[in-house]
């Protein structure tokens, strides 16, 4: 069984890119379920390939589902189309876009081709992360879980309270300080001119 081993780079910045392996026997919903994964994207847009070329040009759709808009040929469904058989070349490309909205675009590009299948990897397998990927819903989803962890920790929501009660304290007592140290600094000038009579 052959496991092809496909790149996809990320448009705006072929630098961010993720390596994905998967079985020819697969279909290209399942690839596409390995990009989101990949990239951390949630599962509740549209999405689509396109059969690709050299120059990165848009041809024949591999669908997640049938859209109320014009094709210019019927489009393939990726849960009925199997990698393999979109494969006509060594380096076999195709553009992934997801969200319609957002329009969120991805350049795939087939890497290799092994006849070796590993029994220790699921497939298909993120076998590579390079850069930084693109945020799907801002900062938040940067730390993701791991922030709302701290939030819940360090009571995050409830912080402006605590601060004013406390600056305004603060304040109070800073003053009550300052007053004892005017005080104290009276006293002693009080002493040094005493003293200065008896020279």
């Amino acid at each position: 069984m052959a496991i092809l081993k496909f790149r996809i780079y990320f448009e705006e910045d072929d630098a961010v890119y993720r390596d994905v392996a998967i079985k020819h026997t697969q279909n290209f919903r399942d690839l596409h379920s390995a990009i989101l994964k990949a990239y951390e994207f949630d599962n509740r847009h549209q999405a689509t390939f396109y059969r690709s070329n050299d120059h990165w040009q848009r041809g024949r759709e591999i669908t997640l589902e049938t859209y109320e808009k014009a094709y210019k040929a019927k489009p393939l469904l990726m849960a009925g189309t199997t990698i393999g058989s979109e494969i006509f070349d060594t380096n076999q490309k195709f553009v992934y876009v997801y969200d319609f909205n957002k329009n969120w675009t991805f350049l795939v590009e087939l890497i290799n081709v092994s006849k070796e299948e590993s029994s220790k990897i699921t497939y298909p397998a993120v076998t590579r992360t390079e850069g930084i990927g693109p945020q799907q819903y801002g900062t938040r989803s940067l730390l993701g879980d791991k922030f709302v962890d701290i939030e819940e920790k360090y009571d995050l929501t409830k912080g402006t309270e605590g601060f004013g009660v406390e600056g305004e304290s603060g304040e109070i007592a800073e003053t009550e300080e300052t007053d004892e140290n005017d005080e104290s600094d009276d006293a002693v000038l009080g002493e040094e001119e005493a003293g200065g009579d008896e020279f």
